[in-house]
């Protein structure tokens, strides 16, 4: 079974890592007419007619290059700008996710990734000093040497179960954020501490937000969220309690649903599930047996 995360990571490509340091294969790749470039005002990106806007190495504006890699023997880049205001034509990532192709989905979330990286990171932590590009993007360096790698937290992602596996009496645990409409509902999530395996960030994520204690925990998958820096990692969990207690500075209310309660709101929209190319989307479907209808 395929499931709908899986959309954004699905045409890999050749990030080309061995030639970041290459400046004369850069220059080359540079200097091709052929060779695609998206443009970011900061870390945003400006659709054109409801399409991502990839131009020749001429026709982008100046600012921080950034290196993507090579799809069918064609180098990708993205220039960070600061030359262009981001007004509202410029959409944070979350917004263009509904539009992308699977094929320049992860070009997008590797250039988003980076630019966040590198908006967040504009001094050195050891000695202060500003930083610098490097390698096309994929280093920041300072006046004293100092290098500083992109980042990538990990967060953890689960969708927790109750009752006899199968079975129409089986329920599975959603919450919802204070801020969130009415009726939308998702998966729990949180982030890895030091020190922290997966499977016990699970069942801490799980215990501090709704109370509920968590036994086994297994892999589902992963998908990568640069919003602005997260690697989420799905799993499964099977609940030793099923008594909530939410903590509402996170998770206004927490509820449990059968398959049946869930297909029901979601056919009438009183239930609001998350969207269509997100692992928590996967988790549930994958849990209820196939597709639901709507979603954010």
């Amino acid at each position: 079974m395929s499931y709908v995360h899986e959309r954004l990571s699905s045409a890999r490509y050749d990030r080309a890592s061995a030639h970041r340091a290459d400046t004369e294969w850069i220059a080359e790749q540079w200097a091709d007419p052929a060779s695609r470039v998206v443009v970011l005002a900061g870390t945003r990106i400006r659709p054109v007619d409801g399409a991502i806007e990839w131009l020749s190495p001429a026709q982008a504006p100046g600012g921080a290059r950034l290196m993507l890699g090579v799809r069918d023997g064609i180098a990708h880049f993205a220039v960070v700008t600061t030359e262009l205001a981001a007004t509202d034509a410029w959409l944070p990532l979350r917004s263009l996710l509904s539009f992308l192709t699977q094929e320049e989905a992860p070009l997008i979330l590797h250039a988003v990734g980076l630019a966040e990286w590198m908006s967040a990171t504009r001094f050195c932590a050891r000695c202060g000093l500003p930083l610098d590009p490097v390698k096309e993007g994929h280093e920041l360096v300072c006046g004293h040497g100092h290098t500083t790698f992109p980042r990538t937290d990990p967060a953890v992602i689960m969708l927790i179960t109750h009752g006899e596996p199968g079975t129409a009496v089986e329920q599975c645990l959603l919450g919802r954020h204070p801020t969130w409409p009415a009726g939308r509902f998702s998966t729990l999530a949180g982030f890895c501490e030091p020190g922290e395996s997966l499977e016990d960030a699970v069942r801490r994520e799980v215990m501090e937000e709704v109370g509920i204690d968590v036994g086994d925990v297994e892999y589902f998958g992963n998908q990568p969220w640069p919003l602005p820096a997260s690697l989420m990692l799905g799993f499964t969990g099977v609940a030793a309690s099923t008594d909530i207690v939410c903590d509402e500075d996170e998770i206004e209310d927490a509820r449990w649903f059968t398959r049946e309660e869930l297909r029901a709101g979601a056919e009438t929209g009183e239930l609001i599930l998350p969207g269509g190319v997100s692992i928590s989307r996967s988790l549930i479907e994958a849990w209820y047996g196939e597709a639901l209808p709507g979603s954010w």
